[in-house]
């Protein structure tokens, strides 16, 4: 009996989180260099979406992603645990969600400007906020919900260039909608992760969401059926050195920002997300050149100061979640 209920007890336990040490400055130097190469995945997927349909880049992204991940988990011991799941299901919701939430990404980031798409995503930790407090039952204090109030005037000036006509039929209101979608997705996939972490190894969740987006993913095909310029083509030799560049980039940027998440805390490393927003405009100028426009500019710094300010009350109040960010997928990886 007693046998029984410490495997009962076990079976409960929550998932281990991996040998963890604090070097903050190594930490921030890794999520720097995840910011860098996700930018590159990011630059390479606005040019190939010139020529690839959306679905045919997100299986990419997946396929060719689940390498690197794979050796990740391979190379820290755990590539035998990491098909063990007591939550089948909660993977599927969770890959639905996220692979949903990276659609709506990438198209903001083929239709619009990148500051502007990069600004748009900036939503995902205040709309994390608001899930929060209806779906955990967490406790949001004034000073928090006044941030999110705040963030998302941020957010409506950062739309309001693409939305200000009101003429919801050009490409950048689509992009634009698309875009705070693809931020709310965001939020919503990583409520899942959190409670995935309850049980869950970080291991498990990156390599089941690797596994089940790419074949989710498989599903864009018929899209094409309807949207004749969603077809997925076969790509040229350039075109799939793009696509296995999309996901390669992808795969190392999501490594580098899981092991800087085991070298500081979360609050220590969440606000360099916002460093993309430099390589945003300096890539959409040097590369495609784009200019932000000054609401674009205006709005990203008051969203900027929100997210951060979010982050320091949740740093205060104790709810610092390095394990639920360090399983978690950002849409735009």
């Amino acid at each position: 009996m007693a046998s029984k209920n410490t495997a009962t007890q076990q079976s409960r336990a929550p998932a281990p989180t991996g040998m963890t040490r604090q070097a903050p400055l190594i930490g921030i130097g890794l999520k720097l260099a995840s910011t860098i190469v996700f930018f590159a995945m990011v630059t390479v997927l606005k040019i190939a979406a010139e020529r690839v349909p959306i679905g045919e880049l997100v299986f990419a992204r997946n396929f060719f992603g689940v390498f690197p991940v794979l050796m990740m988990v391979g190379v820290r011991g755990e590539l035998g645990l990491a098909f063990q799941t007591q939550n089948p299901k909660g993977h599927l919701v969770r890959a639905c969600i996220g692979l949903t939430a990276m659609v709506c990404m990438f198209t903001a980031y083929d239709l619009l400007p990148l500051p502007d798409a990069t600004a748009i995503n900036f939503a995902t930790p205040l709309i994390v906020v608001v899930l929060a407090f209806f779906m955990l039952g967490e406790t949001v204090r004034i000073y928090r919900w006044s941030a999110v109030a705040v963030g998302f005037v941020g957010i409506l000036v950062v739309l309001s260039p693409h939305l200000g006509e009101g003429d919801f039929d050009n490409s950048a209101t689509f992009g634009a909608i698309a875009g705070f979608m693809g931020a709310a997705f965001a939020a919503l996939a990583m409520i899942t992760v959190r409670k995935l972490c309850v049980t869950e190894r970080t291991s498990t969740i990156v390599t089941w969401f690797s596994l089940s987006a790419t074949v989710i993913s498989l599903l864009t095909i018929p899209a094409g059926w309807i949207w004749p310029d969603q077809a997925w083509i076969i790509p040229d030799l350039e075109t799939a050195g793009l696509l296995v560049m999309i996901g390669l980039f992808g795969g190392v940027g999501q490594i580098l920002l899981t092991q800087s998440y085991r070298y500081a805390d979360a609050s220590t490393i969440a606000p360099f997300d916002y460093v993309n927003m430099l390589w945003a405009i300096l890539v959409g100028w040097i590369v495609f050149a784009e200019v932000p426009v000054l609401e674009v500019i205006v709005g990203a710094v008051i969203v900027m100061a929100a997210g951060i300010f979010v982050i320091y009350r949740e740093h205060r109040l104790g709810l610092d979640r390095t394990k639920d960010r360090r399983a978690s997928t950002p849409s735009k990886s």
